[in-house]
């Protein structure tokens, strides 16, 4: 049985599990080695991890708890992490996602839990309806996240994982280092959703002059759209953080508190990050990104496979394409329950949920669309080249839409352009 990943796509889910077991118990000892001998995540000396189950409703994940926590009652009795026993904080979402997201809510707020580990929720599933896996049918589906574009560029290209959600200017930069040989577009995702964020004080580009302003990595879209504005207003910049504005790359966590202890004078995001520098740090949206664009419109996030992947399995790629256009379907019908459900998978990885405000203005930032808008992406590679991040490349043969494309017409819809913008 062939075993996917979605961003990335990787092929081992037993040494995957075994590995995200020996990473979470890693860093449990991480927290309880600084925290002085003290209690980490709870009273007593514990260390409290949850986990969101759906078991109401006929679904028969509950084992899964039993699993967990005889996995927990192991290392227990084995010392525990630094001395410290492990607790399991258990919850069932009842499929759910308002539930799951309020049980998220609770762990990270009531019963601070450190981490996250083994939700088997239904809500857990990709784009937390399952459309993915559906579409896959006997071809397992296995997720990884990444803190930007370049990083799971990298995955994708070692051969870890056999396809990914990424940024133009990932996709750019992998199909440069590989000659036009290492990947294909093969759909669009999102566009929108990004910009630049700054301190109430500032008013134009001028402001930022001497001052440090983030990027969540070098070479990634938002890195490449921040370097290309401040050049069109006259302002230089380096890969060193020189220049008369110091653009200082790091993980999006890093840049929200940075920007909240004052370290940071802005930030070019994408959502949800954006938002959260508005409502929660007093933050001034300075440049809205769709401003800068033809329609508003230009891809954010597009999905792309190895091409070696493409070969070989044309028709895992046609059902991955499948299950993608059934949740964008989804997410632009329902728009309520698609937001509660993102905020429960939210919650999950990173163990905190956005707040409401949060993730409303994030939804109504970004656009779901099977459009890969392949001209912002043309346009996109020239921005790189101009800030000097990517020497001239033929971009030529970088898409092939002609899978989306043909499901798309079996659904009586019109086909998807991948043509560069008229020069």
């Amino acid at each position: 049985m062939r075993t996917l990943d979605r961003r990335p796509f990787l092929r081992r889910p037993w040494q995957l599990t075994v590995a995200r077991l020996a990473v979470l118990c890693l860093g449990l000892a991480a927290c309880a080695s600084s925290s002085g001998g003290s209690s980490a995540g709870g009273s007593g000396g514990t260390i409290k991890v949850g986990q969101i189950t759906t078991i109401s409703g006929g679904y028969p994940f509950g084992d899964t708890v039993k699993g967990t926590q005889s996995y927990f009652n192991m290392v227990n009795a084995h010392g525990g992490v630094n001395g410290h026993k492990i607790t399991l904080v258990s919850g069932d979402d009842k499929g759910q996602p308002s539930q799951a997201a309020s049980l998220a809510r609770q762990f990270a707020l009531q019963d601070h839990v450190v981490a996250m580990v083994g939700n088997t929720s239904l809500i857990d599933c990709i784009t937390n309806k399952g459309f993915y896996q559906a579409a896959l049918g006997s071809t397992k589906l296995e997720t990884k996240t990444f803190n930007a574009g370049g990083d799971a560029l990298t995955a994708l290209l070692s051969g870890a994982v056999d396809a990914t959600y990424i940024g133009p200017n990932p996709a750019i930069n992998g199909w440069a280092q590989t000659h036009g040989t290492g990947l294909k577009i093969i759909a669009g995702s999102t566009s929108g959703g990004a910009g630049l964020v700054v301190r109430p004080g500032i008013t134009d580009a001028q402001g930022l002059k001497g001052k440090k302003v983030a990027t969540p990595q070098l070479g990634n879209t938002q890195d490449v759209a921040l370097r290309a504005w401040l050049k069109s207003q006259g302002l230089t910049t380096n890969t060193e953080g020189g220049g008369d504005v110091s653009i200082t790359p790091q993980a999006n966590s890093a840049i929200l508190q940075g920007f909240a202890q004052g370290g940071l004078a802005g930030a070019w995001v994408p959502e949800p990050y954006l938002s959260q520098l508005v409502l929660q740090s007093k933050g001034k949206l300075l440049v809205d990104e769709k401003t800068l664009w033809p329609q508003g419109q230009f891809v954010t996030t597009q999905l792309v496979v190895t091409q070696s992947f493409l070969k070989k399995y044309p028709d895992t790629v046609k059902k991955l394409l499948q299950g993608q256009l059934k949740s964008i379907d989804y997410i632009t019908s329902n728009k309520a329950d698609a937001q509660a459900a993102a905020n429960a998978q939210l919650a999950s990885l990173s163990g905190k949920p956005l707040k409401d405000n949060v993730l409303q203005a994030a939804f109504g930032d970004l656009s779901f669309t099977n459009d890969p808008i392949a001209s912002s992406l043309y346009t996109g590679a020239q921005h790189a080249e101009d800030v000097g991040l990517l020497k001239s490349v033929d971009l030529k043969g970088i898409y092939d839409l002609g899978p989306l494309n043909g499901l798309l017409a079996a659904d009586g819809k019109p086909a998807i352009s991948d043509a560069a913008p008229a020069s």
